[in-house]
């Protein structure tokens, strides 16, 4: 089985189904698999072949989506890249996956150009005599060699080098996380998912595959509504949501700015969170709030997608701690390893490992991975066999859900012709978790607030610009010669 396949499956059962409703078209299964279908022609007309990237610098859209499965169609891998990020950014990834074409705009293909990128752009979607001539091109069969263990796609995440990281996951990867979940929801032709997450961000998997794995239909949240709060307690309403599948902090906005808590969502049978821990008294609100829907906890790195799960059926009104991320899942195998590399028994505290079909083909550009996957994340396993989250090992941090290397962001700061030296920390949790830069300048005067947020947008996505700024006349250091970042917060 392939990913694409799922899109084809249904719709041979149900061709008139609504696969994808989003702002700019609402597609049945029929139409998305045609869609597919003329759009693989056009890039196999621009010499797309099985093994080869295809580049999507798109807005969450139908359009995206038919990308997608177009490119899969090709035995090739799509790469998504975040539309909101500053172009320079953009303009990296896209060079760095060595994509054989960008599926873009008009304007972005602009930008590719005035940088000097030199690849292809499919910036229309095909019709009529075009895709006519695209498929005498193109022949039929371009990617009927591939085979599970292929590439499927490659997620950029933040990288402790202070560049973005690759993470190539193949068909095989996804699908088994793909039907773990669906057998998990029973998920079911008349399910309706919401999807919130960007396409570059890996809980998308899960609201995309596992509709098309149902037959049902996935709802695609615009972007710039996936944290206004009202908007998307009156989106899991007024489109009767049945599976919703977000962070956490998207969550707590939800219920305590958007109403979610006076809402009555009928339809919701399932509300999945994952990406970081949610506070555990604006889930038992939640939780007490919504008596007759399943709470599911999901864990995994995107190196592995989700590894293990908890189910949250109740909560102690003394609990304090967040819910466990459980146990094992997706057919995979977990376990806790000490300082010394040997297992942790209950209740020792070591760093989560990951073993079987979920886990990562590697990263871009480097060697593939060899064994289990180490996830820097430290945990203790509970007498019950469910495994409790106590934070990371690095300097790795969860703003809003996405992973922030600390190092990518005080790559950028150092760049700055002010600054000497800096340091990021994070002050605050969960929705209020807030990035503050100590900055030394490297004259008598340090850039301020507006200065430093310029500079970082130039190169990073917004949930990695800081939000406070600090100057000091030195960094502390450890005996190591790290950095000391307690002092920092302490001073």
């Amino acid at each position: 089985m392939m990913l694409h396949e799922l899109v084809r499956d249904s719709a041979r059962r149900t061709p008139l189904a609504p696969a994808v409703v989003a702002p700019d078209a609402t597609l049945t299964y029929g139409e998305l698999d045609a869609g597919a279908d003329r759009v693989a022609r056009a890039l196999a007309a621009l010499g797309v072949r099985r093994g080869d990237r295809v580049a999507l610098w798109l807005d969450k859209s139908a359009r995206a989506v038919v990308a997608m499965q177009a490119v899969l169609r090709l035995g090739a891998a799509y790469v998504p890249v975040d539309p909101l990020s500053p172009a320079e950014r953009a303009v990296h990834l896209v060079t760095d996956c060595a994509p054989r074409v960008v599926v873009t705009t008009g304007p972005r293909r602009r930008t590719l150009e005035s940088a000097g990128v030199d690849v292809p752009c499919l910036t229309e979607d095909p019709r009529g005599e075009a895709a006519d001539a695209a498929d005498a091109a193109a022949g039929p069969g371009s990617g009927l060699d591939a085979t599970p263990d292929d590439l499927a796609y490659i997620l950029y995440t933040s990288g402790s080098t202070g560049v973005p990281k690759g993470v190539c996951l193949s068909h095989r990867n996804a699908l088994a996380f793909v039907g773990w979940a669906a057998a998990e929801l029973d998920a079911t032709a008349s399910d309706r998912f919401a999807n919130h997450a960007p396409f570059h961000f890996d809980l998308s998997v899960l609201d995309l595959y596992v509709a098309f794995t149902a037959g049902a239909s996935v709802h695609l949240i615009p972007q710039e509504t996936a944290y206004a709060p009202r908007l998307l307690v009156d989106f899991l309403v007024g489109r009767r949501i049945t599976v919703w599948y977000s962070v956490p902090s998207a969550l707590i906005l939800m219920a305590r700015d958007g109403g979610l808590l006076d809402a009555r969502p009928e339809d919701l049978r399932a509300l999945l969170f994952a990406g970081e821990p949610y506070p555990v008294t604006h889930l038992r609100r939640l939780r007490d709030h919504l008596p007759g829907v399943r709470f599911l906890n999901l864990y995994g790195p995107t190196e592995t997608n989700v590894c293990t799960f908890h189910e949250v059926v109740a909560l102690d009104p003394g609990r304090v701690s967040p819910v466990p991320i459980g146990r094992a899942c997706s057919g995979d195998r977990v376990w806790a390893v000490r300082e010394d590399g040997s297992p942790a028994a209950p209740g020792e505290e070591g760093e989560l490992v990951v073993d079987g079909p979920t886990v990562m083909l590697g990263y871009w550009g480097h060697p593939p991975q060899d064994g289990p996957y180490a996830t820097g994340d430290r945990v203790v396993l509970q007498e019950d066999g469910e495994y409790v989250f106590l934070g990371r090992r690095d300097g790795q941090v969860k703003i809003r859900g996405h992973r922030v290397e600390i190092g990518e962001i005080e790559a950028v700061l150092q760049g700055h012709p002010a600054v000497s030296d800096a340091a990021v920390v994070v002050t605050g949790s969960g929705i209020d978790a807030r990035l503050v830069a100590y900055l030394v300048p490297a004259g008598d005067r340090g850039p301020d607030l507006l200065e430093v947020k310029r500079h970082c947008a130039a190169s990073l996505p917004r949930h990695m610009i800081v939000d406070a700024v600090r100057h000091v006349a030195a960094l502390p250091r450890t005996p190591t010669g790290k950095v000391h970042r307690r002092l920092l917060v302490e001073a």
